[in-house]
């Protein structure tokens, strides 16, 4: 996945800092955005984090796993 990607959260990923539903479990699966960024390396060092795909849903931005999410 590169920044600028159509994608879609394909399986059931329940967050709770949605800016509509603060403090409550959402869903986010269904939800279409665009990769904002792809997390691999931090001052020129390579890193391994655990949510490295950073999507945007307008203002709204999420991490996720990349088998958590399906190209459009």
């Amino acid at each position: 996945m590169q920044p600028g990607d159509q994608v879609k959260v394909s399986s059931s990923v329940v967050i709770y800092n949605h800016p509509q539903h603060r403090g409550e479990a959402f869903d986010m699966e269904g939800q279409q955005g665009e990769v904002f960024n792809v997390l691999n390396d931090w001052k020129g060092r390579p890193i391994s984090p655990n949510l490295p795909v950073v999507v945007a849903f307008g203002k709204f931005r999420a991490h996720f796993r990349a088998d958590e999410l399906a190209a459009l």
